[in-house]
């Protein structure tokens, strides 16, 4: 695995302290609203999934934790625009904060639909917290909901990149830093440009 690397832009020292940060802004910032009612975190299956771990066994207040699935790659570095919900959170969030947790917002599109999921369901106030974010891709604008914020662990560069929970054709989810996958990894399954 390591040889289809290319680069690697966050090692797992640095993801480590920059987990911590990203807790201890979420629990300043949760523990303070005046709400007694848990708030729910709910991290986007697979790709997440080792962030969320590493997120919620640092915050300093009670809080739920749930899973949901929502996929627009199917097995390529392309996003298909329309991303679809193929396994809802069981978890009821009528009046409660729900903090997402992605692995990356690129385009926009599939966290706008969550949020917008999430508000139908009945949540009051919804933060965003990425792991990495890349602007440069963005397509779709989205807002919070209630006194919900946008966290983010990262930029991300132009770059597809796996690792830490992120994958392409479900591999090289267990590297534990963030890299750069070689173009010769994708490249054999016709993908050109990839952008996660």
């Amino acid at each position: 695995m390591e040889t289809s690397i290319q680069k690697v832009l966050w090692t797992p020292h640095q993801i480590s302290d920059r987990v911590t940060e990203l807790a201890a802004e979420l629990s300043r910032d949760i523990s303070s609203s005046s709400s007694a009612v848990p708030p729910v975190f709910i991290g986007v299956a697979t790709g997440a999934f080792v962030f969320l771990a590493d997120l919620v066994r640092q915050v300093s207040f009670p809080i739920t934790v749930d899973l949901i699935r929502a996929s627009s790659y199917g097995f390529g570095t392309q996003s298909n625009g329309s991303p679809s919900i193929s396994l809802d959170f069981k978890l009821d969030v009528s009046g409660k904060h729900v903090v997402l947790v992605e692995d990356i917002v690129d385009t926009g599109n599939t966290v706008s639909r969550l949020i917008a999921h999430l508000k139908s369901k009945g949540a009051t106030s919804v933060s965003v917290c990425t792991f990495l974010d890349k602007p440069s891709q963005r397509k779709v604008t989205f807002e919070m909901v209630g006194k919900g914020k946008f966290y983010r662990g990262f930029e991300c560069p132009d770059d597809f990149v796996v690792g830490y929970g992120m994958d392409f054709a479900e591999l090289y989810r267990n590297l534990p830093y963030v890299g750069v996958l070689k173009p010769e990894c994708y490249n054999k399954f016709g993908e050109k440009h990839p952008k996660n």
